[in-house]
């Protein structure tokens, strides 16, 4: 295949970071030939980035459905707030255009599931933004999960306590709204839960869950959530996301405890490893690790890659929607949990615009 020609869809933060790295780092095999984003101004400066390095100029729009109508462009990537990301991405794949969607995939289980299916049956790629999957002491771990260093698992558990403050939520009108974001576990914490439930063998049986505001009274969500995720191969999750950490960002950590391996993985964005424990292993090169420039990390350039190989080869990306969905349905099922004061057993149905009007 020639190079892929790709739209992005959003001009923020995100895009504007990471997505544009990405972009850049592969421009052997992708040109980003539009910007879309509803602030003119926004898709006109990240054009221009672009320009500055590769020396051609991608056409702007502040409409998504200008690009997804065109028949020269293969792709969109999809990073807008999360609760556009399913109008989007049907846009998008109606239109005969693969996807790259930024998490969470969707905010509803019912959404995921026709995004999934729409994807299927238009034989089009539905690839989610985790990244972090890609962060070299996670492939590291990944490899002893696969090739059974650790034994039978235990149980595993996922830690973000960070810190948000009013001023995060007054740059986004759309932070913190049930209808468009979520709370903490669903913004912040998608991308540990994913790698979570990842190494726990994915299939979810039962989730209790608890959330509760503790110190935003200016946001509808959720600023701290625990849960325990019980998984169909006998494992244990464990998860906590906070918000509240004072006065910053305290740490992010992923740890994995079996009968032959211990692993806890830190850093900025789960990029350094902190304990490697395994028969004759004691530790790991990757215990010196610089962290990254931003909690997003770098992985965006390798899941960009691997999202054109998808296409070309014509196998599945690394998280299509099938993955892509599983984190935030454990975070839909703490939700549903709370709500409804019981456990979730899996499958369900379930919107995270079903909390609204709850009193913290």
């Amino acid at each position: 295949m020639e190079k892929l020609r790709l739209a992005l869809i959003g001009a923020g933060r995100i895009a504007s970071k990471k997505h544009l790295e990405a972009l850049l780092k592969n421009s052997d095999v992708i040109e980003l030939v539009g910007v879309c984003d509803l602030i003119e101004d926004k898709a006109m400066a990240l054009s221009r980035k672009y320009a500055e390095v590769l020396g051609k100029k991608p056409e702007i729009s502040t409409s998504a459905d200008y690009f997804f109508k065109r028949d020269d462009i293969d792709a969109v990537a999809i990073a807008t707030s999360s609760g556009t990301h399913y109008d989007l991405t049907i846009g998008a794949l109606d239109n005969g255009k693969h996807v790259l969607v930024e998490k969470p995939m969707a905010l509803s289980t019912k959404h995921m599931d026709q995004m999934i299916d729409l994807a299927k049956r238009k034989n089009l790629k539905l690839a989610v933004s985790f990244q972090n999957r890609f962060n070299p002491p996670i492939v590291e771990l990944r490899k002893k999960v696969e090739d059974g260093s650790f034994g039978r698992i235990f149980y595993g558990v996922a830690s973000i306590r960070w810190n948000r403050n009013e001023d995060y939520y007054k740059q986004a009108d759309w932070r913190g709204k049930w209808r468009s974001d979520g709370g903490v576990l669903m913004n912040q914490s998608t991308h540990n839960i994913d790698l979570l439930q990842w190494m726990l063998g994915g299939d979810v049986e039962e989730v209790v869950g608890f959330v509760e505001n503790f110190n935003h009274p200016y946001i509808e969500a959720e600023d701290f959530g625990a849960a325990i995720v019980k998984f169909k191969s006998g494992a244990v999750g464990i998860i906590e996301g906070t918000s509240v950490v004072y006065p910053r960002n305290l740490e992010e950590t992923l740890s994995i405890f079996g009968e032959k391996g211990t692993v806890k993985i830190g850093g900025l964005a789960v990029n350094r490893i902190e304990v490697w424990r395994f028969e004759n292993e004691d530790s790991h090169p990757m215990m010196n690790l610089p962290d990254p420039d931003t909690v997003y990390g770098h992985g965006h350039v390798p899941l960009y890659r691997d999202f054109y190989e998808s296409i070309d080869t014509g196998r599945d990306p690394a998280i299509p929607g099938e993955e892509g969905r599983k984190a935030v349905d454990i975070v839909l099922a703490i939700y549903k949990s709370y709500l409804e004061k019981k456990p979730v057993r899996f499958p369900f149905d379930f919107a995270a615009w079903e909390m609204e009007g709850i009193a913290w």
